[in-house]
Formats: structure tokens, sequence, C-alpha cells
């Protein structure tokens, strides 16, 4: 009862505090003028939501804009009222329509921390949820300003906490990088988090931190500024904690870690040509217990191992060997972001030609089968990735793979996932190198028998010229070794058609016409292939082809042209 009375007599207050506040806004009465606030300030802690509704229908927002000035003792209490309103959506826009915006960020040069902590609330509230708004503060250069004042006041708790607020809102904003990055904001970042010790302090920092470190140029501030290290520090602090604040914080320190390693100027800071602390500490959680380091760890490896030079001195150093350790412990109902990342790093490291055959003797392809049964489409797709890199140009290792039926036969059936188009694509590419760099009978009678045919073919049809081409390269293969065992799987897969219309298409590259004839002159080796390729009058598209202004195509187009006339 008594809490409704005192409603009441503060909503009949309030009207005449409204009255009373736009008199004294326009005469500048310092006293009333402070009274009125804080009655209002007094009305809206009661009941927010009524206290806006009754603000806004006064019109006395418009008054708002003229007192918020540096000179007046008042300047925080109007600021705190409007971050108050603001806190209810429906007053957003008319805070906007008040021109309450530009005053506000003046006031961010001010002296006064009440004046500062409550401008930046009141400007945090306007624009919260408002991509439109939070990039017109941007363009107005709130962002150095709020780095200044983190610095300035970097003791003062609240601001502290407003500035990070603030720019945890603005960085998810693409436009903010740039801005971000002409200031020192990784330093003052850098700074307040190794000095900080509580857990929620720490998260607000970590939510600044993810985002701007999405940016090349703040990740290599924010190592050069020794972000790295305070990272390593919590991951040591936690490592052998089950509290879910410490797991969670282990996740976020190793996660940004490896977001840091994304960048190829920062990445190769931390590397160190092999000998970096960084480089080694990162390397110690391949064989942790841990899963989120076991996780972290991998991907940090996968990106280091973004050129060959860092590539060469890891398979050197025997990492090859702790991501193979590191596979075997994930192969029975393993983890499958686990699998992915060591997979991705082997696939990396496999990349440079001096590491294949070293990669291949290690026994990587025999540790990466294992994973021939997963029904995880990430995990598939690295797998046939790093089969297909440490295949490039080893034919016995091409040749021992294509002749490995349970493989073949699980391309095929992977080159059918219209779900996945990255493991059918990979699927597909695998299936073609396998051919193209055996050069073996065996392995084209494996894939013939298996059904791939079909799927090459297909693939000759690919939207991407190196897939198209591949596929062409390999048929050619078939045709020239195995042609009798591939013959009706070409026939029935229409290879005949595509190829023409792959040759009278403008739009196909000069390599793909020029191995597609290559192909029609290996296919007319077969009867039944031969008469195709007559009935379709290639004769007509090959001949336009011999003044083509690629020298390559026009050569083999008259080549052709003549087999043509020859076998007609």
């Amino acid at each position: 009862m008594a809490s409704s009375i005192t409603l009441d007599i503060l909503s009949d207050n309030l009207s005449d505090t409204l009255k009373k506040l736009k008199i004294t806004a326009v005469d500048r009465t310092e006293d009333s003028l402070e009274g009125c606030l804080d009655c209002l300030l007094q009305a809206l802690a009661q009941n927010n939501m009524e206290t806006s509704e009754k603000i806004q229908g006064s019109g006395i927002l418009q008054l708002f804009a003229n007192l918020l000035t540096p000179q007046s003792s008042c300047t925080a209490k109007v600021a705190n009222i409007i971050a108050e309103v603001a806190k209810n959506e429906f007053m957003r826009i008319p805070c906007v329509d008040a021109g309450l915006i530009s005053p506000l960020v003046q006031l961010l040069n001010s002296k006064d921390q009440e004046v500062l902590l409550q401008t930046g609330r009141a400007l945090g509230n306007i624009c919260y949820d408002s991509h439109s708004l939070q990039a017109q503060l941007i363009n107005m250069g709130v962002i150095p300003t709020l780095v200044k004042l983190l610095g300035i006041h970097c003791e003062n708790a609240a601001l502290t906490e407003m500035c990070l607020v603030a720019f945890g809102n603005l960085a998810e904003l693409e436009s903010s990088k740039e801005q971000f990055a002409s200031t020192n904001i990784a330093e003052e970042l850098v700074k307040l988090f190794k000095k900080q010790i509580e857990h929620d302090k720490r998260e607000m920092i970590f939510e600044v931190l993810a985002p701007l470190a999405e940016n090349d140029a703040i990740k290599l501030q924010l190592v050069e500024a020794g972000l790295v290290e305070g990272l390593l520090d919590i991951v040591q602090q936690k490592v052998d904690s089950d509290k879910e604040d410490d797991i969670a914080e282990l996740k976020t320190a190793s996660d940004l870690m490896v977001l840091l390693l994304l960048g190829d100027e920062s990445m190769q800071r931390l590397f160190e040509g092999g000998k970096g602390n960084v480089f080694h500490k990162v390397l110690s959680w391949v064989p942790s217990n841990n899963h989120q380091l076991q996780l972290a760890g991998a991907l940090a490896i996968a990106n280091f191992a973004r050129n060959d030079g860092n590539c060469i001195h890891m398979v050197d150093s025997g990492i090859v060997e702790k991501l193979m350790d590191l596979l075997d412990r994930h192969v029975e109902d393993g983890n499958v972001t686990v699998q992915h990342a060591a997979l991705s790093a082997l696939r990396n490291l496999a990349i440079p030609v001096v590491n294949k055959a070293k990669m291949l003797s290690a026994g990587v392809t025999e540790a990466v089968l294992k994973f021939l049964k997963s029904e995880m489409p990430p995990v598939q797709f690295k797998l046939l990735g790093t089969l297909r890199m440490l295949i490039d140009a080893q034919a016995e290792a091409a040749e021992q793979l294509g002749r490995n039926v349970k493989l073949v036969e699980r391309l095929v059936e992977w080159c059918e996932a219209k779900d996945h188009a990255g493991v059918m694509g990979e699927s597909n590419r695998l299936l073609s190198a396998l051919i193209r760099h055996s050069k073996s009978k065996d392995v084209i009678k494996t894939i013939v028998q298996s059904g791939g045919i079909k799927h090459l073919v297909t693939m000759a049809t690919s939207e991407h010229v190196i897939m198209q081409n591949e596929a062409l390269v390999a048929l050619a293969l078939i045709a020239a070794l195995e042609l009798g065992t591939a013959e009706k799987d070409i026939e029935s897969a229409k290879l005949i058609q595509i190829l023409h219309k792959l040759l009278a298409d403008e739009r196909s590259a000069p390599e793909i016409k020029y191995n597609s004839m290559v192909l029609i002159c290996a296919l007319m080796g077969s009867e039944s292939l031969h008469k195709e390729v007559q009935d379709l009058a290639f004769l007509d598209v090959v001949s336009k082809l011999r003044s083509h202004e690629n020298k390559s195509v026009a050569q083999q187009a008259s080549l052709t042209e003549r087999r043509l006339i020859v076998e007609s």
C-alpha cells in the first residue's frame, strides 16, 4: 500500500517537475534545475518505462541538448537521465531526433570523470544494437577519444568498464578496425589485461580482443604489446583446473592465441625461425591430455605451416610424429575437432615437395587412412586433402593408394556427397590425382571396377578450370593405358558429347580445349567411341580452332584435324 502511494505522489510530482524543468532549462537557474533533475532520476529509478514515456510526451528531450555543456554543474545528471531513458528501445530514436548525439560526443573531451561515465552510458544506450548509429559515432571520431580515456582513467573501474563495453560494440563493425589500428588500443588493452585477476573483468577484455584480433594490423600490435605471454600464463594457471570458469578461460585464451597466428606477420614474429619460445610452448600442447589444448596446438601448427620454410623446419624437427600420435589417440570415438585440426596441420605440412617423401616414410598415409570410416564431413574433407597433397608427384605412393580398393570405393561413394560440396570436390580431385601421379594400369582398373569413371567425366564439366583440367588429363591417361577396360563406362557417361560441348564453347579455357582434343585422339582407339566422334561432326569444331590465338591450341587442332580426316 505504501509503495503504491509513493508511486502516485511521484507521478503527480513528475508532471509538476517536467513543467518546472521546461522553465528552469531556459532560465538556467542551476539550483532549481538540479532539484528537477534529481526528481526525474528518482522517478526513473522507481518506474523507468512510465517516466520515460512522460519525458517523451513533455518535449523536454529537445531542451537537453542545450544543457549538455562542459561548464554546467548539472551536465552529469542530464547525461545520466538520457542514459536511463535510452535503456528503453522506444526512446532511442527520440534521443537521436532531439540532437543529443553530437553534444554527448563533445562531452567525451571532459576532464570530469562522472560526466565521462554518464556520457559514455548515454551514448552506449542510445546506439545499442544499431549499426548505423554506431557507424555514425565512428565517423565522429569517438574511437581515438575513448582509447585516450582508457589510458588516462585506467584506475577508475567504472570508466574502464564503460570504455570496454563501447569497444566491444564498436569493434563488431568492420569500419572500426582501421581507426582502432591507428591508436595504441593494443598497448592499453594488454596493460589492462595483465593487471586483471578477476575472471569477469578479464572476460570483458577478451570480448574486445577477439573481434579486434580479426584485423591483421591489430594482431601484430597485440603480439608486439606482449599479449601472447599473458595468454600463455593463463593457460599455465588454468590447465589443471576443473572449475567451469577456468575451463572457459583456458578455451578463450588458447582460441585467441590461434587467432593471432592467422596473420602472416604476427605468425612469423612468433615462429622466430622455429626457435621462438611461444612456438615451442604451443607445440607442448599437442601431447597434452587436455582436448582444448590438443586442438589449439594442432591449429597453431596448421597456422605456422603457411609457408614452405616453416613447414620444412617443422617436419625436420619431428612435429609429424607428434601429430600422428595425437591422431592415434582420437581414432575410436575421438574428438572430431581435434581430428580435423591435426589433419589440417598434416595437409599444410605436406605441401612442400621435400616434405612429401619424409612424411610418407614416417607413415602418415597409414595414420590418415584410419579415419576413412569417419562420417564427419569436415574430417573427410581434410583427410582427402592430406592424401592428395602427399601423393603429388609421388608415383609409388599414388600407386599404393590407388590399388587400395577400400579407399577407392569410399572415394566413389563420397563423389556423390551432394550435400557436402567440399567433400565431393576433394574426392573427385583425389581420384584424378591417383591416376595422374601413378600412371598405373592397376590403379585405373581399380577405379573403373569401383565405378569411378562417371565421376571423372562429371568433373570435366566442373565450373572450376583446375578441376576440369585434372579430370581431362586423368581421362586421357585412362584412354591411353586401359581404354578397353573403361570403354563401356566412358560411353554410358556420354564423355564424347561433353568434349564436343567443351570444344564448341567459346568460354572454355585454352588448356581445356587443348586437353579435350588430346583426349579425343586417344578415345578414337575404340571402335564404338570412334563412331560417336564421327557422328558428332567434330571436324567442324576442331577446324575452327586452327586459328585460335593460343599457339598450343592451334597446333593441337591441326594434329587432331589430320587424325579425324585420316580415320574418317
